[in-house]
């Protein structure tokens, strides 16, 4: 199970997600866990952001003077990147937490499904014990 989370550090995952308070993500045993998934979240978005931001750039012109052939292209596409990097490292458009709280209900869902369940205490005890006749 390397890389799963265990129940319990799911469950706290899901409850600090669901009330917001980052402190309580990064003091839980499963803090590596927790920052792969926010980092994972913060590419998505930037990703995301990045390739939204790609049609505003196609019709600007470029200026002779300063630029243009295939070096635009090429140093356009990375500043779109880095654009779009800088606005998910702020996490102003909610899609990173809304992807973080995705993962972390995926993680439980998987940790849930790979824990055996556990006896219950209240079941009845049957007795095993052969009646031979």
């Amino acid at each position: 199970m390397d890389g799963a989370l265990t129940s319990e550090t799911s469950l706290a995952l899901m409850q600090a997600s669901q009330s917001g308070t980052q402190g309580q993500i990064k003091s839980l045993n499963g803090a590596k866990n927790a920052e792969r998934i926010k980092e994972t979240a913060r590419e998505f978005e930037a990703v995301f952001l990045s390739e939204m931001l790609k049609p505003m750039f196609e019709g600007v012109e470029v200026n002779e003077t300063f630029g243009g052939g295939k070096g635009e292209e090429i140093f356009r596409s990375m500043m779109i990147d880095e654009y779009g990097k800088n606005i998910a490292s702020k996490n102003i458009t909610g899609i990173q937490t809304q992807v973080m709280n995705k993962l972390i209900d995926l993680q439980a869902q998987r940790t849930a499904a790979l824990t055996p369940p556990t006896p219950s205490t209240n079941a009845p005890i049957m007795n095993l014990d052969i009646i031979e006749e």
